[in-house]
């Protein structure tokens, strides 16, 4: 997509929502990296019904590693992989609190060192926490950039190095944001509502539908 484009497509996307914020709901920079993990293969909706008294009585480093791996499965069993995301949760939680004094690192090294920590999720909180202009790439992003023309790529790593050449260094830092809303609330999977879509007219999708 020419760049003329690009940028036309983020203003659009900056006047509309000048500050969009994630959906997932914390009280600090932890409860926000738990919430991420949590969210592997799971909605944000459904992780926000078990961070809710999770992150109320046991919202620190200190008070997950007191509560236990089995603590912990007996308050997110309702989301997918509840399992490994609790030992993963226990673990990050006993890294943070012993090697990084109960602090969130700010580097991607130290980031992806945690247990349940990858890419997208380093870049997640990379960005909210620490106003990096990071690219998270997840299902919806991957889709909306291979579909709109903004970044095509064969796989995440392809399509954020895209993102991140292609988009104005101005918009970076919502661009994630953005896009997700986009792909979770307009330009969905199935059924994609192109006719309410605020881009319409400068997206590139060739099967785009027509009202």
């Amino acid at each position: 997509m020419e760049k003329e484009k690009i940028t036309s497509i983020f203003k659009l996307f900056q006047s509309a929502n000048p500050n969009p914020k994630t959906e997932l709901e914390y009280n600090s920079d932890f409860q926000l990296l738990v919430a991420v993990i949590l969210s592997a293969q799971s909605t944000d909706k459904s992780v926000n019904a078990v961070t809710k008294n999770l992150f109320l009585n046991y919202g620190t480093p200190k008070l997950l590693i007191k509560l236990g791996i089995e603590g912990i499965e007996s308050h997110i069993k309702s989301i997918g992989l509840y399992k490994s995301k609790s030992k993963n949760i226990f673990k990050t939680s006993t890294i943070i609190e012993e090697d990084f004094n109960g602090k969130i690192p700010g580097n991607r090294q130290d980031l992806e060192s945690l247990p349940g920590v990858g890419r997208k999720t380093a870049n997640i909180v990379l960005n909210v926490i620490f106003q990096q202009p990071t690219v998270a790439v997840d299902t919806h992003v991957f889709r909306v950039s291979n579909r709109t023309g903004l970044a095509k790529g064969k796989n995440v790593l392809e399509v954020e190095n895209n993102l991140l050449n292609n988009i104005p260094k101005e918009y970076l830092q919502n661009a994630h944001h953005w896009l997700l809303i986009l792909g979770r609330y307009t330009c969905k999977k199935k059924s994609p509502k192109c006719h309410m879509c605020l881009i319409k007219d400068i997206c590139e999708y060739e099967q785009k539908i027509k009202y």
